[in-house]
């Protein structure tokens, strides 16, 4: 948060050490207790001009930019085409706090958080991630080392605190979410296997969504390796079969964004699509994280994570009279 904000209420408090005492003198069960107390008392002074006036102009609230019909059906279409062992899941709308800043390097400034201890679901992998890790704890607690793989799907409306000047970017929106996790069983085979199942899945997805009358015009996939070290394997296991099956589409290496070298690992991939009118979108990112590694205090767990912007898919590329 801004330091002259922070300033402002500390002198305006007149409680210099204001934050100091909220963050390090009270204990999450009693600072929850006291916000709830100060927001209960805040809400009895506010009126029904407020509300409505809140509900009019605070983009958090607004409703979503795709009629429930078009998600729907989005979201049948692309559950019916799941790669075998993928299993659906339902999430909450919340999520513990401090899960994206501890999985991820997000900055909390950017999530939504709650005076419950809470926080809204800014992403749906870092989630994924959570519920991975307890699947694969069940498991190895029956049989130490087992690679067995969980497989997991969300549709989900997440919200992100930050403002976005670009098309189809939205507070809250839809996000198609998969994650697969297993264990290190050499050779590089699962985070190969798992990234060219992932991908092909999208690519299908995206052909298939012509039944939902979406206009795309182009799809490519750029691979990205982070560490220098794994473009050889990818080239032969990634991108020359999805050449060979896909030949329409454009797969290639890209360098890496300096934006992502502390959020995923050893590789990314990206997905961009081109609608009608020739403006480009990313409507797909992913890769490989070090996420139940760290849930699990173990090196040898592994993680893909990925997701598609639904509503920003259909909100742009799709026929504005069709329901």
């Amino acid at each position: 948060m801004d330091k002259k904000i922070l300033n402002r209420i500390k002198k305006k408090s007149q409680v210099p050490d204001l934050i100091t005492a909220l963050t390090d003198r009270l204990s999450l069960p009693d600072l929850q207790s006291l916000l709830l107390e100060v927001y209960s008392q805040r809400i009895q002074k506010l009126g029904s001009a407020y509300l409505f006036r809140q509900y009019s102009q605070n983009r958090f609230v607004q409703p979503a930019h795709v009629l429930p019909q078009k998600s729907i059906r989005f979201d049948l279409l692309a559950f019916s085409l799941l790669p075998a062992g993928f299993q659906t899941i339902e999430l909450s709308p919340l999520c513990p706090l401090g899960t994206s800043a501890i999985i991820a390097p997000i900055d909390q400034n950017n999530i939504v958080t709650t005076i419950r201890n809470t926080e809204v679901c800014s992403d749906s992998t870092n989630v994924l991630a959570l519920e991975c890790a307890r699947r694969r704890q069940t498991i190895l607690a029956k049989t130490s080392g087992s690679p067995e793989k969980v497989k997991i799907c969300t549709s989900h409306r997440v919200v992100r605190a930050q403002t976005f000047n670009e098309p189809g970017a939205y507070a809250h929106f839809k996000l198609l979410a998969l994650v697969t996790a297993g264990r290190d069983e050499g050779g590089f085979r699962f985070e190969t296997e798992s990234l060219l199942e992932h991908i092909e899945f999208y690519i299908i997805l995206l052909f298939e969504s012509s039944s939902l009358k979406l206009n795309i015009q182009d799809i490519r996939v750029h691979i990205i390796d982070l560490d220098k070290t794994t473009r050889n394997n990818l080239e032969k296991t990634i991108v020359i079969p999805l050449k060979s099956k896909y030949q329409n589409i454009k797969i290639e290496f890209r360098e890496a964004p300096s934006d992502v070298l502390d959020y995923y690992s050893t590789f990314r991939f990206q997905i961009f699509i081109r609608n009608s009118e020739g403006t480009d979108f990313l409507i797909v990112d992913g890769g490989l994280t070090d996420w139940t590694q760290k849930l699990l205090s173990n090196q040898k767990e592994r993680l893909l994570c990925s997701g598609l912007g639904s509503e920003r898919l259909l909100s742009c590329f799709s026929d504005r009279q069709s329901v």
